[in-house]
């Protein structure tokens, strides 16, 4: 039987970045998915387009909008304008076309794709990872990547990830058409959703509009809402193809590797708490983990602890704030869009985070300190 250097469970957005940066490093890299591709998926497709540094291809051709203005309003009015700089755009993919086209590029690099393999079995045996699916096929490798969404059951089995999960419920709706909004803008309602926000993000001839809660425990009516929503945009609030999903969200700092594997994207919980950013963390998470497998592989480290250790830098220390400040502004909600979206300074603030080019960190004391204290 061959043995892979890495079997990558999952053909996302991060199991995909991961299997280009090591098969472009030389490693023999098999992405397994259990699903044919592309499939439509419950995702707004905002991205920030700081990722572009992550690689040595042009993200360009799968690009449908430059977001140049994002609006925000409460209950469908009081709104606040945010005027993004064109040195930091915010971007929006279809999510289909995104993992699709890093999957191209990453067997063009020599990674091997398979499909249908759902991962049945998944165990350590003598040094090396076997990989067995339901289709009766067996693989082997050195090392594994999970990659597999926030349904993957191998983070638990394996001690990976936070001890307790947090989930965000969404549902996604995709519009033909694109209604009342402008070209170039995204919009954030708050208000409607209890414990959470709405959005609409645009797309060539569709909008992709999603409604989220991010509070355990919190029930909403999603029809209800989208009675509401729907017409506010342009559109039947009867249109559109509906996904519902459930998002593993940023939920204190953890282990994301343990030996020979380590788990990236959802699987690894690494979803922004507060606006349920999960691109970008993919995306980095992909990078990073290729980087400090590469390491390992050939030798040059005894572990994948650099891969925890460097998400935990980059990410998870902003995500820590985005955390706290979800959890006060989304127990407080109107206070909140007062004390915090209203301010004449944050409509600058917020382009700059969503075109990830500031944390949650650099604003977070500020901003509880107001919350809190309603000042």
């Amino acid at each position: 039987m061959t043995i892979r250097d890495v079997v990558i469970i999952g053909s996302g957005a991060a199991g995909s970045s991961a299997a280009f940066h090591l098969a472009n490093a030389n490693k023999k890299v098999t992405i397994v998915e259990k699903d044919l591709l592309p499939k439509l998926k419950p995702c707004g497709g905002g991205i920030a387009a700081s990722v572009q540094e992550l690689f040595p291809f042009s993200l360009e051709p799968i690009i449908e909008e430059v977001i140049k203005k994002v609006e925000f309003s409460w209950c469908l009015s009081d709104k606040v304008i945010a005027n993004l700089p064109g040195s930091a755009p915010f971007w929006i993919v279809r999510r289909e076309n995104l993992d699709l086209f890093l999957v191209e590029q990453a067997i063009n690099q020599g990674a091997e794709l398979l499909k249908p393999f759902e991962v049945s079995k998944l165990y350590k045996e003598e040094g090396y990872w076997v990989i067995s699916s339901k289709e009766n096929k067996k693989l082997k490798s050195r090392a594994v990547i999970l990659a597999d969404g926030s349904q993957s059951p191998w983070p638990k089995l394996f001690g990976i990830g936070p001890k307790n999960l947090h989930h965000a419920s969404t549902t996604s709706v995709r519009l033909e058409g694109r209604g009342l909004l402008e070209e170039g803008t995204s919009r954030f309602e708050f208000g409607l959703v209890h414990h959470g926000f709405a959005w609409a993000f645009p797309l060539k001839g569709n909008v992709n509009v999603g409604v989220g809660t991010f509070i355990g425990g919190s029930s909403i009516n999603i029809e209800e809402i989208l009675e509401k929503l729907l017409p506010s945009l342009g559109f039947d609030p009867k249109e559109g193809i509906r996904q519902n999903s459930s998002l593993r969200v940023w939920n204190g700092h953890c282990n994301l590797h343990k030996d020979g594997i380590v788990a990236v994207g959802d699987a690894a919980s690494l979803c922004d708490p507060f606006l349920a950013e999960g691109l970008r963390p993919a995306l980095i998470s992909g990078y990073k983990a290729a980087f400090s497998l590469n390491l390992w592989l050939e030798g040059n480290v005894k572990d994948l602890s650099d891969y925890t250790n460097s998400m935990k830098v980059t990410w998870g220390n902003s995500m820590a704030w985005g955390r706290r400040i979800s959890q006060i502004f989304y127990r407080f909600p109107k206070v909140g869009y007062q004390l915090g979206i209203k301010r004449p300074t944050a409509p600058e603030r917020i382009a700059q985070i969503l075109s990830g080019k500031m944390s949650y960190g650099d604003i977070a004391q500020r901003v509880i300190k107001r919350l809190l204290f309603k000042k």
